[in-house]
């Protein structure tokens, strides 16, 4: 018979997958790929893709290399497609091909299966990191099949399918939202949601934390420390990656921290809408620039600073395995090197301020930058500083007078 993997999820596609791909003919072996998913039930999953009639199904743990190799660099970037998106969901998938592409090996499968989409990004993010990784691969993307798509043309058909299987989702008629979980995040789109005029944010039931407005009515203060722009402290105790994810999404949960509602565009150049919540990620990204402040110098942070949304693009698009890629891993790494210090920040009915913040690299000089008299600079150096700056201004002004 015909042998493929299936990035497994339990969820409502990949719970009708299983089975059609056994129509097609195919052994399948289904992967879950643990990342920390909050709200899922593990060994229910396993059970019921065994129930589905996969000829194996295996969990495998991937949270930390996710957090350690994945995530944390991203941080390090301060990457965030279009302003606001922490790219919880795109972080996953590359790691998740890869895995999918080793039990392949294992197993002798020559195909890979997952229940993205034609429309959306995760297609993009599956097969271009796959086909990176191992160009020979055959991809078996059930969406974009045209008799898949007449048999379930909509999540009512495959509820119902789901239905009449007795497969147990979480998705229903009443309540059709999809969402994806790991422990960066998650996210929540379609059915309700594609409507603009519902509120989001009111509507979604949040699985990481409360709302700002169900929050104490006091501050709870956060000290995280880095070492070379990586999470290393979180009050005062060493951490793991995934510790420090899974304590700080505990901490900023409660606290009502890292909801957004946006509408953005996919890769394939439609708009979507979609609700995320990201915790414990948006303290770190803002503790992190906190310390960046202290160390990084200007003219490497405003490099930086304008490369960040390449990388948060090309994440958000599926391209993690390319030497493009490689080399930005490269550049910030070197870039963070003197980020090490400690900041404290306040969180507070999904606010985040900073409380104070130090670094043994600190390039802050206070007998510099003081506003009183004295202090080691001289304010003469500016007279001559800012003739240079301005000469070509004058130059042109005096070819080309502007009216004024």
């Amino acid at each position: 018979m015909k042998s493929c993997v299936l990035a497994y999820s339990g969820g409502l596609d990949t719970s009708v997958i299983l089975g059609w791909l056994q129509d097609q003919g195919y052994e399948v072996h289904a992967v879950y790929v643990d990342l920390g998913q909050p709200c899922e039930d593990r060994e229910e999953i396993m059970q019921k893709a065994r129930n589905g009639g996969a000829v194996s199904s295996r969990l495998i743990d991937a949270r930390e290399e996710m957090c350690r190799d994945f995530a944390f660099p991203v941080l390090a970037w301060q990457a965030k497609y279009e302003q606001i998106y922490l790219l919880g969901t795109s972080i996953a998938r590359p790691l998740i091909s890869k895995i999918c592409l080793q039990v392949a090996r294992e197993v002798g499968a020559t195909a890979y299966a997952h229940g993205a989409t034609g429309k959306g990004n995760d297609q993009c993010r599956f097969q271009l990191a796959a086909e990176a990784l191992d160009p020979n691969v055959q991809m078996i993307a059930p969406w974009r099949i045209k008799e898949f798509r007449d048999a379930f043309p909509g999540r009512t058909e495959l509820i119902a399918y789901c239905e009449s299987k007795n497969i147990p989702v979480k998705a229903s008629t009443a309540k059709p939202y999809s969402s994806d979980e790991n422990v960066l995040h998650i996210s929540y789109e379609a059915g309700q949601l594609e409507e603009l005029d519902v509120n989001g944010v009111e509507m979604v039931d949040f699985g990481m934390g409360v709302s700002p407005e169900e929050a104490p009515d006091v501050a709870e203060s956060v000290t995280i420390g880095f070492a070379s722009g990586t999470p290393v402290s979180l009050n005062g105790q060493q951490l793991t990656a995934l510790e420090m994810v899974e304590q700080l999404n505990q901490i900023a949960g409660r606290n009502g921290v890292g909801r957004i509602d946006m509408v953005e565009n996919r890769f394939v150049g439609m708009k979507s809408r979609g609700v995320y919540e990201s915790p414990g990620m948006t303290v770190l990204y803002d503790a992190l620039m906190y310390v960046e402040q202290l160390t990084m110098d200007r003219d490497l942070m405003h490099l930086r600073d304008r490369l960040a949304p390449e990388v948060a693009e090309m994440v958000y698009y599926g391209f993690w395995y390319t030497p493009k890629m490689d080399a930005l891993l490269s550049f910030i790494q070197e870039a963070q090197k003197p980020a090490t210090g400690e900041v404290t920040l306040k969180l507070y009915k999904g606010n985040i301020s900073v409380d104070s913040r130090s670094s043994p690299n600190s390039l802050y000089d206070a007998e510099i930058a003081t506003m009183e008299g004295g202090g080691s600079y001289n304010q003469d150096d500016a007279e001559g500083f800012l003739r240079i700056q301005g000469l070509p201004s004058r130059v042109q002004g005096t070819v080309r007078p502007r009216q004024y």
